[in-house]
């Protein structure tokens, strides 16, 4: 039989570290907010109705009071690290498995305080002793733990499989460490339309068939219901020279540097591990702080950690470690040396690589390229274009730092008043740039080029005057013909304009109240159609240019 293991959850994490960073009463609702809706609430929250999995305008028609806040794993590891710092006195060997959970081998907790009263009478109050609160579990293997920790369930040795049997299948989905959630909702709900309704039913079904059906994430959860022995805590030391050890000179004092760091590393110690042909399944950090302070946090994963992935982790530690609320007394201090090392690898051929295997290596070498360039010349000096949801055509991509991504991504809609496909080839930079049409010999042609001026685009009637939107949306004239730069030209055809009322509730960019805008496109004649956009009830003529269409 392996070694017993006990689970520590922290319910409602993420939404507990959301109310501390930002301030909030114990007493308001609040819910965090991710790209798949609620992830987490409080319990005020639930008691209006609020649920994991509700979308946002839903979570806000139920509680209209409710606080939102955005996901942030950064602000989660955080604020969880002193809670983990909190047991270092009472349980060795902490891994964390994401924040608000993490577990540890029972065997020398249980015989250290005499028994397992005692091991979570001294968990549930160190936790307690850092502001927060927890339940706990204790089975044979570590995903039943993590399981039987959501009932506080304390397990005999050689109940796993009983008490699993009892549980919904919908238990898979609740611990986001036991796999991907949104690929688990898929195989639960499939397993429910199949007819199996309990672990006990998915666990009595024969496990070539499932793996059969199911692939391998069946697989892995198939032998998650059947209890079958798991990879247990341990501790024990890692390989001599598998380390990566960095002295920072100057010490380490910011969190961007931190960020900046942390991906360069990163890229070091998976170098080593790929030359040692291994991957890595549990990783320790270790920082030394000005003032004779060690600081050392392991993180144990279910899949082998990719570049990204340590070089986030590291990040959450040093962040938490230069400001203080991850060392024990609250006092941060400048890094002086950091160390990398893997506490337990695997083979790297249980890495799955692409279709054609020189494809994972290629992108190993793109990404060290360009964090040596980064190296060389700064964070700001690659970037790298992200989709973003948005209603204007410059609104869809952001431009980051390589490595960077955004804390939110949403990229479906509905986005009510959207300019619609097919989107312009060109978009401009800002408002102030306009177009200039120079004739060529060929008087049937014309060259479209851009280039930085003060003012706006003109339509104008037939008659010469000017051409808006008013304030119901509508043009206050048909235009016949476009001025750039002093030049006029003929009109082919135009859209009606359709207006974007957004973010009114924030103030503009010169802080005046933002008022709604409206486009609309337009063919010259001898140019490529534009893309133009001016403020409704706005003086006549005051158009931008947004986008050309070659």
């Amino acid at each position: 039989m392996s070694a017993r293991v006990m689970a520590v959850w922290c319910p409602d994490w993420p939404a507990v570290a959301a109310a501390r960073a930002e301030g909030h009463g114990l007493h308001l609702p609040l819910a965090v907010i991710g790209a798949r809706g609620v992830l987490a609430c409080n319990a005020v929250a639930r008691a209006v109705g609020v649920r994991r999995g509700l979308r946002r305008r839903e979570a806000q028609f139920r509680c209209p009071e409710l606080v939102v806040s955005v996901a942030d794993p950064a602000r989660d590891a955080v604020w969880f690290e002193p809670v983990v710092q909190a047991l270092d006195a009472v349980v060795p060997g902490i891994e964390v498995l994401r924040p608000g959970l993490f577990v540890f081998s029972a065997a020398g907790a249980l015989r250290f305080h005499g028994g397992v009263e005692q091991v979570v009478t001294r968990v549930v109050d160190a936790v307690a002793a850092a502001g927060t609160e927890c339940q706990v579990g204790l089975a044979d293997e570590l995903p039943t733990a993590v399981l039987g920790a959501r009932g506080s369930a304390l397990l005999e040795p050689g109940g796993d499989a009983d008490y699993l049997a009892g549980l919904p299948v919908d238990a898979l989905v609740v611990e986001p460490a036991l796999g991907d959630p949104e690929v688990l909702t898929e195989l639960v709900g499939l397993l429910r339309r199949l007819g199996v309704r309990t672990l006990g039913d998915f666990a009595a079904l024969p496990p070539r068939d499932v793996s059969t059906r199911f692939g391998e994430v069946g697989a892995v959860a198939h032998r998650i219901a059947r209890a079958v022995p798991w990879r247990p805590p341990s501790v024990s030391a890692v390989p001599t020279g598998s380390a990566v050890e960095h002295r920072c000179d100057p010490p380490l004092e910011r969190v961007d540097e931190a960020a900046f760091l942390g991906r360069r590393l990163a890229g070091e110690l998976h170098s080593v591990l790929a030359a040692a042909g291994v991957a890595c399944l549990r990783l320790s950090i270790t920082a030394r702080v000005e003032g004779g302070v060690e600081v050392n946090r392991v993180w144990r994963c279910s899949a082998p950690l990719t570049p990204e992935g340590t070089a986030d982790r590291l990040r959450w530690q040093l962040e938490g470690w230069l400001t203080g609320t991850a060392i024990a007394g609250g006092v941060g201090g400048a890094v002086t040396a950091l160390v990398l090392e893997p506490v337990e690898v695997v083979p790297a051929g249980r890495v799955q690589e692409g279709l054609w295997g020189e494809a994972g290596l290629a992108e190993a070498r793109v990404h060290r390229a360009l964090v040596r360039v980064q190296g060389l010349l700064g964070p700001e000096s690659v970037r790298v274009p992200v989709e973003v949801g948005g209603r204007g055509p410059g609104d869809r991509v952001r431009s980051l730092p390589y490595g960077d991504a955004p804390a939110d991504p949403v990229t479906e809609g509905p986005w009510p008043g959207s300019l619609p496909a097919p989107s312009p080839s060109v978009v401009w930079p800002g408002p102030g740039y306009r177009l200039e049409i120079r004739e060529s010999r060929d008087p049937g042609s014309g060259v479209v080029a851009r280039v930085p001026l003060a003012g706006g685009v003109l339509l104008r009637t037939a008659a010469g005057a000017p051409v808006g939107v008013g304030p119901r949306g509508l043009l206050t004239g048909r235009p016949e013909s476009v001025e750039m730069t002093g030049h006029r030209c003929a009109l082919l055809g135009w859209s009606r304009p359709w207006q974007v009322d957004e973010a009114w509730w924030e103030p503009g960019p010169g802080g005046e109240p933002r008022r709604p805008r409206a486009r609309i496109q337009v063919v010259p004649e001898r140019a490529a159609a534009l893309l133009l956009c001016c403020l409704v009830g706005d003086e006549p003529g005051s158009w931008t240019v947004e986008g050309i269409y070659e």
